[in-house]
């Protein structure tokens, strides 16, 4: 089974605002007790979707019924920072987080994200306060990330993107996850593997 080729991805987006949002506040250590993956994106930013005291919730962007189903959140410099937990990543995703639209990333958190397919792209300081108002203003507001083109739009407007180039490159050719592509070549590794005496 061949790689999806991530050259876009389109749809509605929320913000989470702020500099240096860490690991924890993506995904709280608490909620870091499963097995698998499966389930984080209930708990993603937990503690800013929901009060302390009551567990009720806060009434955040995320969670207003107009921005059901955002696959895109728009965030602030140095995104991810903190612990290299990939749940953060993970949480994103299972939440329904398709991309990430930012002024910076954490490394290990950038380096997560591309190998689940989930673009993290850069935006200039001006260029990402002029996004993050247009989607705060409209719930309904489409958003492309268009790593083909190298630049984000939205309504009648747009800005150039930068990403890695090497991230870049995975994503558009679909070659972002390495154990996917292991697998994928597990017939080969199979006959090299007979073809080699001293691995019989």
């Amino acid at each position: 089974m061949s790689l999806a080729k991530i050259t876009q991805v389109t749809g509605t987006a929320a913000t989470f605002r702020g500099d240096d949002v860490d690991t924890d506040r993506i995904i709280p250590a608490r909620f870091m007790k499963c097995v698998t993956f499966d389930g984080l994106g209930e708990y993603l930013f937990y503690d800013v979707r929901f009060d302390p005291g009551t567990g009720k919730p806060t009434g955040h962007m995320l969670d207003q019924p107009e921005r059901k189903g955002a696959t895109i959140l728009v965030a602030g410099n140095n995104f991810g920072c903190g612990s290299s937990r990939e749940h953060a990543p993970q949480a994103l995703q299972k939440f329904g987080i398709k991309a990430v639209i930012a002024g910076g990333y954490a490394e290990i958190f950038f380096g997560n994200s591309t190998t689940l397919g989930m673009p993290c792209v850069t935006l200039a300081p001006n260029d990402l306060a002029r996004l993050a108002a247009a989607v705060e203003k409209d719930a309904a507001l489409e958003v492309t990330v268009d790593l083909a083109a190298k630049k984000v739009s939205w309504g009648g407007d747009s800005a150039p993107l930068t990403i890695k180039e090497g991230a870049r490159q995975a994503l558009v050719e679909g070659q972002w996850d390495a154990i996917g592509q292991l697998l994928e070549g597990a017939e080969q590794v199979a006959k090299l593997e007979a073809a080699t005496p001293y691995l019989r």
